[in-house]
């Protein structure tokens, strides 16, 4: 074990540095919802810091306004709503959109999600939640795996071969997956939409299919989600329509940065 003081160096630059700057992400990725303060001991226990680089690292980003030391611990700061602004006006869709989205799911009763790649995750930028009490639902911000999934199908179109293979080793079936991975995307391109059952998450179901950025290629996945039993063949059609005309509407209005293909 290296004492603080090495440690603290080691922190200074080089993969140190980045080491430090990821204890400090690790620390503001334990305030949940479910859990919106943490405790020294909290975070101790979560990461397997030593008591006294915790606390160091708390008091940091309390500096920094990242974190708000209370009575029952470290709640989220208000230098984070500066940044939450910031990220919010890069990425909150236009009212028409979102409008597209509610009529969309008010149509299907199935849950809306707007999904994008970002290297080997696709992260959930808007949804519309299904009014059914057995619904499927994920978090605006939610990364999720591309090995699995209606949406990821659409999204990894345009892959590279190298993207595929690194993909497939993170599958829980590992590099053999990448095969079946292949044979997705080739359905969902010729097809258009792409269809998944029970990939992700035992008796969930998505239809998704591609918005297309102003160049052409694939900007993001608009995809209804919920319950397989849900997900009839004849249900399947009306979703691959509806979702069609959706983001057809989508495409022709043209997504802005960072949405933009």
């Amino acid at each position: 074990m290296k004492a603080d003081g090495a440690e603290e160096r080691e922190g200074s630059s080089g993969e140190g540095g980045v080491r430090s700057v990821q204890r400090a992400l690790d620390i503001l990725g334990l305030l949940t919802d479910e859990r919106p303060a943490v405790t020294i001991s909290d975070i101790v226990k979560a990461t397997g810091l030593a008591k006294t680089t915790a606390i160091r690292l708390a008091q940091t980003l309390e500096l920094n306004g990242l974190l708000w030391s209370t009575g029952k611990g470290y709640m989220a700061g208000p230098g984070l709503w500066r940044w939450a602004h910031l990220a919010r006006q890069s990425w909150e869709l236009p009212p028409e959109m979102m409008q597209l989205m509610r009529e969309l799911g008010g149509r299907q009763r199935e849950t809306v999600n707007l999904y994008v790649r970002r290297d080997m995750y696709r992260v959930c930028v808007a949804q519309q939640e299904s009014p059914q009490p057995l619904r499927h639902v994920v978090r605006v911000g939610d990364e999720l795996p591309l090995w699995g999934g209606a949406s990821s199908k659409v999204l990894l179109r345009d892959a590279s071969p190298a993207l595929l293979k690194r993909i497939a080793r993170s599958s829980p079936a590992g590099a053999d997956y990448a095969d079946s991975i292949h044979k997705g995307l080739i359905e969902a391109a010729d097809q258009g939409y792409a269809v998944s059952h029970g990939e992700r998450e035992a008796g969930l179901s998505a239809v998704a299919v591609p918005v297309l950025g102003k160049n052409g290629a694939v900007a993001a996945a608009l995809s209804l989600s919920g319950p397989t039993v849900r997900f009839s063949e004849d249900r399947i059609a009306e979703f691959v329509a509806d979702l069609t005309e959706s983001a057809t509407r989508m495409s022709e209005r043209g997504f802005d940065h960072p949405f933009a293909g």
